[in-house]
C-alpha cells in the first residue's frame, strides 16, 4: 500500500490567504508535498483576472517549495446545499460553479476534487416526492460533473460522508448507496474522501470499521485527532493523543485489511479564532506531521 502525507488548506482560511505564505508553511515548515486546495482561497465566485493571477502565484510558489496540488475541494464557506437545493435554478448554478471549480483545480494540477454531496433542506427531507425529484437531480448533476472532469484529466471525483441523513452518506451503508447510484453512468468515477473523525450515526461511531468497508475507495483521508461520536479536528500532540482514538498505526492496518492500494492521508485540523488557539495552528501541524512520519514516509 503507497501512502503519503498532505494538507487540506483550510489551516489558512483567513489567517495565510497569500499562496506565497501559506506555500512556504507547506512546503518548507511542515515538509509536505501534497495539497488539497479549497475554495476559500480560490473561489469561482470571484473574477476571472483575479482567479488567474491566484493560479500563476500558487503554480510559482509550488515549484519554489516543492508541493503539488493533488486535489480542490470545497471548504467552510460551501457546505451549502448546492447540487440538492430545491431550487433547479439554484442547482443549475452550482452545477455550474463545481465545472469552473473544477477547472481550477485541473489549471493547478489536481486530478481529484469535490464537496459533500449535498444538503437537503428539512422541507424536502420530508416530502418523499420532493425529496426524490432533488435526489435524482443531484445524482444527475454528479453525473454530469464526472464526464465535464474526465474532460479535464481528472481521474476521480471525490465526496465526504458527513454528520446527517439529511447530509447523505452518515452511514457506511449510505454512502455505498451514493457511489453507485453515481456510478452507474458517469465519466471519471466518483470515490470517497473519508475523514477519520466522520463516524456520525449513533450506530456506527467507530471510525475504523469505515476505513475497512471504504478505504479502498478512498484515495484522499482527512486526518484528524477526535473523541468518540465527535469530530473535533484536533492536531496530534501529546495531549491530545492521550485522550483521543486515531491511532496511526490502527488507521494503516485497516487501510491495508480495505485493499486500499493507494491513498493521501491529508491533515484537516481546525484551531478556532481564540486567544488559546490562534498561535498554536503552525505548531500543532508540526507535532502532527512528526507524529506520522513515525509511519508514514513517503
Amino acid at each position: 500500500m503507497k501512502t503519503k502525507l498532505g494538507i487540506n488548506c483550510g489551516f489558512a482560511i483567513n489567517r495565510y490567504i497569500e499562496p506565497e505564505v501559506w506555500g512556504k508553511i507547506v512546503g518548507e515548515e511542515l515538509g509536505l508535498h501534497s495539497v488539497q486546495i479549497v475554495a476559500d482561497l480560490i473561489n469561482p465566485f470571484w473574477p476571472q483576472e483575479y482567479i488567474d493571477q491566484l493560479i500563476q502565484r500558487i503554480q510559482e510558489t509550488s515549484k519554489q517549495y516543492d508541493f503539488h496540488v493533488d486535489s480542490i475541494f470545497t471548504s467552510a464557506y460551501t457546505r451549502v446545499n448546492h447540487l440538492m437545493n430545491p431550487d433547479e435554478d439554484a442547482r443549475q448554478f452550482w452545477l455550474n460553479w463545481f465545472k469552473k471549480l473544477l477547472l481550477i483545480g485541473s489549471r493547478l494540477g489536481a486530478v481529484t476534487g469535490g464537496s459533500h454531496f449535498g444538503i437537503l433542506t428539512f422541507d424536502t427531507l420530508e416530502h418523499e416526492e420532493k425529496r426524490k425529484q432533488v435526489v435524482d437531480a443531484g445524482v444527475r448533476s454528479w453525473q454530469e460533473l464526472s464526464f465535464y472532469a474526465e474532460a479535464i484529466g481528472y481521474e476521480a471525483l471525490i465526496f465526504e460522508p458527513m454528520s446527517v441523513p439529511r447530509e447523505f452518506a452518515n452511514t457506511i451503508a449510505d454512502t455505498k448507496e451514493c457511489l453507485a447510484a453515481v456510478n452507474a453512468h458517469c465519466g471519471v468515477p466518483l470515490k470517497v474522501c473519508l475523514d477519520v473523525g466522520h463516524a456520525p450515526h449513533p450506530d456506527e461511531r467507530d471510525p475504523y470499521p469505515w476505513l475497512r468497508a471504504l478505504g479502498k475507495h478512498s484515495p484522499i483521508i482527512h486526518l484528524q485527532q477526535t473523541l468518540p461520536g465527535k469530530s473535533m479536528h484536533w492536531p496530534f500532540t501529546e495531549a491530545h493523543n492521550k485522550d483521543g482514538i486515531i491511532k496511526a498505526e490502527k488507521v494503516l492496518h485497516c487501510l491495508k485489511e480495505s485493499g486500499c492500494e493507494e491513498t493521501i492521508l491529508m491533515f484537516e485540523l481546525s484551531h478556532r479564532e481564540h486567544w488559546d488557539t490562534d498561535n498554536l495552528v503552525i505548531p500543532d501541524h508540526k507535532a502532527s506531521v512528526a507524529y506520522w512520519r513515525q509511519f508514514v514516509k513517503d
